[in-house]
């Protein structure tokens, strides 16, 4: 068993890569590759693609890497295996983004990504720091984690979903500000689940176990 962390200077992968060993190793989750090899994401039985930055330059970055999007595409929506987004990994899930410039995401749960506008304008953007999850449907992935845990956020804009049945999760951030979505085989995290200690690990050592 396989799972690659699609690695395309877009992030800092090293705390991410621990966890995912970690967990793997606790549930018998099989080996983590970090790679940019798009030969390693088409044996893979899963695949993460984590990504920090602004859209635009997370889109183009991955884009520049020849093959390795459609390597991606493949595996994800051909072959069916699951999928993990982490932050900028799951906005570019998304029809468009709208960070800088109207940039074209990958298209696999429609919506949008739009700044955060907080009805409390006290608060800061951009949305850092620890926040409540909002569990509002159940998943093989969300098992063990439950409405109040917390997560890990760091982000000036948020996937406004399309159908709100692809919204697995919110916080609360001056309004409703998606945390998880989720589809078929795909997922995806607007927080750090690497960084999001006890909550964040479960939903790790689950992805690893999950077979949708």
């Amino acid at each position: 068993m396989l799972t690659t962390l699609v690695d395309y200077d877009s992030g800092n992968l090293h705390s991410a890569e621990k966890a995912f060993q970690r967990m793997a190793a606790e549930v018998g989750g099989g080996d983590i590759l970090v790679t940019s090899r798009p030969e390693d994401v088409a044996r893979a039985d899963r695949i993460v693609l984590p990504g920090d930055g602004a859209f635009p330059a997370c889109r183009a970055a991955l884009g520049s890497y020849g093959g390795l999007f459609e390597a991606i595409e493949e595996a994800v929506i051909r072959k069916a295996r699951p999928f993990l987004g982490i932050c900028v990994g799951m906005q570019m899930l998304a029809s468009r983004g709208h960070e800088y410039r109207l940039t074209e995401g990958f298209g696999w749960i429609p919506g949008d990504v739009v700044r955060i506008e907080p009805e409390d304008r006290a608060l800061k953007v951009p949305h850092m720091g620890w926040n409540d999850l909002v569990v509002e449907r159940a998943h093989p992935v969300l098992d063990g984690i439950a409405t109040g845990d917390h997560a890990y956020f760091v982000h000036s804009y948020h996937f406004r979903v399309t159908d709100p049945a692809h919204r697995l999760a919110f916080c609360d951030y001056g309004g409703p500000i998606t945390a998880i979505v989720g589809r078929d085989n795909i997922l995806g995290t607007q927080f750090h689940p690497e960084k999001s200690q006890a909550a964040g690990l479960r939903l790790i050592g689950n992805f690893l176990r999950w077979t949708p």
